[in-house]
């Protein structure tokens, strides 16, 4: 499925064409941008013995228990990165994979569920990680993003990722491949908080499942398209598909004109539908509305 939008604001389209950046997306991109622009301009500035770049690390880096923790630190942490390729790979894959889960789940979903896998990363660094290695400050939004790549391997598991651009991976065993890094990663001196990568992907699990969105056969091996990924969101069985015409005369003929006037018409009210899933979230659709936008993504496929 491609996205677009006529206008500023991002959207789903059946009919080609997308717009990059919905509104939480880019809100968060500018954010961290902003913070990391921030340190690197600011960091070395001075005072007197007050130096602003140690003031704001020590204040909101999430450090360990007994070590600096503020509570804050859970939510600060994760707009603060240790380097301009820490900061690029985060963005990056919360662009790649945040762009359609904000378009299904709404904006102010999507953003309470990122801010709680980036939480539940920070939680799971603080809390369990020194139980294997030594921890020291944290940095980076590397806990919500996992939990982004997690819902979409979830909600998304056919999906085709590009590994290098190159080499072709289903979401669902890119998703797989990636927590088995992390887990045999734990307890290793790389400097990566591993646990909160994993504590991420953790919340997010648990946020989806409580929600409603299960786990689909396609994730555990059986076939999912992408009509399916409506049917496991709504619990909507799948359409039985009209029998074709078994001549020429039960066809029907349009005008050529009736026809353009026809796909106008449903082009407007599939962009009404998805206007209300950008505000409210796919959920407050009715079942007339989702019947027409599952219609759409049959034609598309």
């Amino acid at each position: 499925m491609s996205y677009y939008r006529s206008g500023n604001y991002y959207r789903p389209s059946f009919f080609g064409g997308f717009q990059f950046f919905p509104p939480v997306i880019k809100t968060l991109l500018i954010a961290n941008a902003a913070v990391f622009l921030g340190m690197l301009f600011l960091g070395d500035f001075r005072i007197g013995a007050f130096s602003f770049g140690d003031f704001f690390y020590h204040s909101f880096a999430l450090w360990p228990l007994g070590s600096g923790f503020g509570f804050w630190q859970l939510f600060s942490y994760m707009f603060m990165h240790g380097g301009f390729m820490h900061l690029l790979f985060n963005m990056l894959a919360l662009w790649m994979f945040g762009m359609e889960l904000e378009h299904v789940m709404g904006s102010r979903k999507f953003l309470v569920y990122y801010l709680l896998c980036g939480f539940g990363g920070g939680l799971a660094n603080l809390l369990v990680a020194p139980l294997f290695t030594s921890v020291g400050p944290t940095v980076g939004a590397s806990g919500a993003v996992y939990g982004v790549l997690l819902a979409f391997g979830m909600l998304f598991p056919e999906r085709p990722i590009y590994i290098y651009f190159l080499l072709p991976i289903k979401a669902k065993y890119f998703v797989v491949m990636y927590m088995a890094f992390e887990i045999f990663s734990i307890g290793s001196t790389d400097g990566v908080a591993h646990f909160a990568h994993l504590g991420g992907a953790l919340v997010g699990f648990v946020y989806l499942l409580m929600d409603g969105h299960r786990v689909g056969p396609s994730f555990r091996g059986g076939r999912q398209d992408e009509e399916s990924i409506f049917t496991r969101m709504t619990g909507m069985g799948r359409p039985q598909r009209p029998e074709p015409y078994s001549n020429v005369s039960d066809a029907q003929i349009y005008d050529i004109r009736d026809h353009r006037n026809e796909q106008e018409n449903r082009q407007r009210q599939i962009d009404e539908i998805l206007d209300k899933i950008s505000r409210d979230g796919y959920q407050s659709l009715t079942d007339e509305e989702k019947r027409i936008l599952f219609e759409a993504s049959k034609k598309l496929n």
